[in-house]
């Protein structure tokens, strides 16, 4: 990918495994990415191509049973997977925060949102009232009504758009460099869909913060992000600026990724949406070629025994194929 002035966070080969009933699930294997400094990087594929265990990986909350096996994950200069878990934790909601996919698991449902947003401030030595005005104006900043007045409400008096927003506040408040959302709008309507994306775009204008913005909604990637990592069955098989990826597309599966897109069905139909044909690999017995080699409509011989390089085919757009 293409470096502007420089990279807030640089992975390096990544491999990832988990171990499940004697069995070895090679989740990411040398996945290499950067994210430059304020600008946004989304990160799309099918379910279960591993988008959530590469940020779990880079905030290193993977599950006992993953190990990672292999690369380097750098952020300010140091690397994440080797700083003591003390400095890790501190970097978490300072310096790196993240917005998960559901608001109800990421808040507490038997704390008020005031106490909450005045909690993950913890570190912070000024007083009770400063950090309450610090939380009223987070909330002010995220689209709340009277901020104010429902610092004492619950999560449970707040819609799933206006709980979204809590969340999105509480990332904000310690005003982080970097800001990983895990598709944070996947459970919102359309109409909230477009509102929150206007939010985060508009925080990260405010704040000149970096976002790492996991989905599987091309339309929000195309309209937020400045970048986009393409994965598939653990791997990264394409990357570049949104303007390559949705106009100039390399990978066949990138190619199939779109047209499943619902936005790009111009006819109607009775049809079903359009699918890719095929399943996902088995990731503990991997393909010797290319891993989507058996799902390709545009296969060689060699993708069956080799599986391709990394190559950049334009400034800035890598794709890992045969074809090129």
């Amino acid at each position: 990918m293409v470096e502007p002035t420089g990279n807030i966070l640089q992975v390096r080969n990544l491999s990832v495994e988990f171990k499940a009933r004697k069995r070895v699930i090679k989740a990411l294997r040398d996945v290499s990415l950067d994210v430059p400094t304020g600008k946004i990087v989304g990160v799309v594929g099918e379910s279960g191509c591993g988008k959530s265990t590469l940020i779990l990986a880079i905030m290193r909350l993977l599950a006992p049973n993953a190990a990672i096996t292999g690369g380097e994950v750098h952020f300010g200069g140091r690397d994440l997977l080797k700083v003591p878990e003390a400095d890790m934790q501190s970097l978490r909601g300072t310096d790196i925060s993240m917005i998960f996919q559901d608001p109800l698991t990421s808040l507490n449902p038997v704390v008020s949102i005031g106490r909450q947003l005045i909690d993950v401030q913890y570190r912070d030595r000024s007083s009770l009232d400063s950090k309450r005005q610090r939380a009223i104006q987070a909330l002010s900043q995220v689209g709340i009504p009277d901020p104010a007045a429902r610092m004492d409400a619950y999560p449970h008096e707040f819609s799933g758009g206006m709980r979204q927003r809590i969340a999105i506040a509480m990332t904000i408040i310690e005003e982080p460099r970097l800001l990983i959302a895990d598709e944070p709008t996947t459970a919102l309507d359309a109409t909230l869909e477009v509102q929150i994306i206007h939010e985060l775009k508009e925080l990260q204008r405010r704040y000149q913060c970096s976002i790492l913005f996991v989905s599987h909604h091309l339309g929000v990637v195309a309209d937020l992000c400045d970048y986009v990592i393409v994965m598939y069955a653990g791997e990264v098989v394409e990357q570049g600026s949104v303007r390559d990826l949705f106009h100039d597309v390399r990978h066949p599966y990138t190619e199939k990724l779109m047209e499943c897109d619902p936005a790009r069905i111009v006819r109607s139909t009775e049809r079903s949406f359009p699918t890719i044909p095929g399943d996902l690999p088995d990731l503990v017995d991997l393909p010797s070629g290319c891993i989507f080699g058996a799902r390709c409509h545009r296969a060689l011989q060699q993708c069956a025994a080799e599986a391709p390089d990394t190559r950049t085919v334009a400034p800035g757009h890598a794709v890992a194929c045969h074809l090129y």
